[in-house]
């Protein structure tokens, strides 16, 4: 099986969420076991540490590293987006903390799934395909070229959406599209010669990006999931995000600003309907990145941002 990645941000981690022995902490992107490890290593054999993965290699993977904790630890195969049932079944009431860290793993990458440009394979892109969902041949295929262009503006921010959208649909004519080199090289192509390598990342990258975000549904969770964790903290209980694109740091930003009573209705509703409510204090006024010295070590963590909130009432 293929390593993770190295985790990122782990001391500031561990510094802001402040483990403690006897602890119940929550990994709601489980991954490696490379955040829950730490953790661990704090709460002792009287915490409780709940990982969940919707990636059953990851919780195979984890569970192996993690072996040495024994009963602190707690696995569930599971989207976080289902965090209030996951406590539920294990019969947690409150958590002294949690943490996301989101977006798609190295190993997920590189374990032939279809989420890379970078080698030619089946085009999956699938967190759990045995959850039986779309995959991202069958949203390329299928979409029209309008849900396309939308789909690739949104969730990649790709500036030339339409011309690509319009070239799958009419490479898809010949026959589907099933190969991840396929759509890279569709993408390539319908980008201006001039324009596909003026930014330091390939020029699929954002589309491939917007397609699996569709295919996992990974910003719903992140709206679902992260409000599930600031409801079952404890009071004092904090809450850490790590974000690696502005989408999903976005979502967090705003659900932060929300639990911590700042109304976004507008100004002329008589009431509040956003569901604002003071109740979280935003601990990173500013997300914090990596160091330097992080980033030399580890170049995957150069875009994350990491946001925390403690839980006040």
């Amino acid at each position: 099986m293929p390593e993770y990645h190295k985790p990122v941000l782990v001391n500031e981690i561990i510094s802001l969420l402040d483990p403690r022995e006897g602890g119940v902490f929550l990994d709601g992107t489980l991954g490696g076991g490379g955040h829950s490890e730490a953790i661990l290593e704090r709460i002792g054999s009287d915490g409780i540490l709940i990982g969940i993965d919707r990636d059953p290699e990851a919780i195979e993977y984890a569970g192996q590293r993690l072996k040495r904790f024994g009963e602190s630890v707690r696995l569930v195969r599971a989207n976080f987006r289902d965090l209030g049932s996951v406590l539920e079944s294990l019969g947690v009431g409150e958590l002294d903390g949690a943490l996301f860290d989101l977006g798609v793993s190295s190993h997920q990458l590189d374990a032939e799934r279809g989420f890379s440009f970078s080698r030619d394979e089946e085009l999956d892109m699938r967190m759990n395909p045995a959850e039986g969902t779309a995959s991202a041949a069958d949203i390329v295929n299928i979409y029209s070229e309008q849900n396309l262009a939308d789909l690739i503006w949104r969730y990649g921010e790709e500036r030339y959406s339409r011309r690509i959208a319009k070239a799958i649909v009419e490479r898809r004519g010949a026959g589907r599209i099933t190969r991840t080199g396929e759509l890279a090289e569709i993408v390539v192509s319908a980008i201006p010669a001039k324009n596909r390598w003026q930014q330091d990342i390939h020029p699929a990258t954002r589309t491939f990006q917007a397609i699996r975000i569709v295919v996992n549904r990974e910003l719903e969770a992140v709206e679902e999931g992260v409000p599930a964790a600031i409801e079952a903290l404890k009071i004092g209980g904090r809450v850490a995000v790590i974000s690696f694109h502005s989408l999903e740091d976005r979502i967090v930003k705003n659900t932060f600003r929300r639990y911590a009573g700042h109304c976004e209705c507008p100004p002329r509703l008589p009431e509040c309907r956003c569901g604002a409510k003071k109740v979280l204090e935003v601990v990173t006024k500013k997300p914090v990145i990596p160091s330097a010295d992080e980033i030399r070590d580890n170049p995957r963590s150069r875009s994350s941002r990491l946001r925390v909130g403690q839980k006040i009432a």
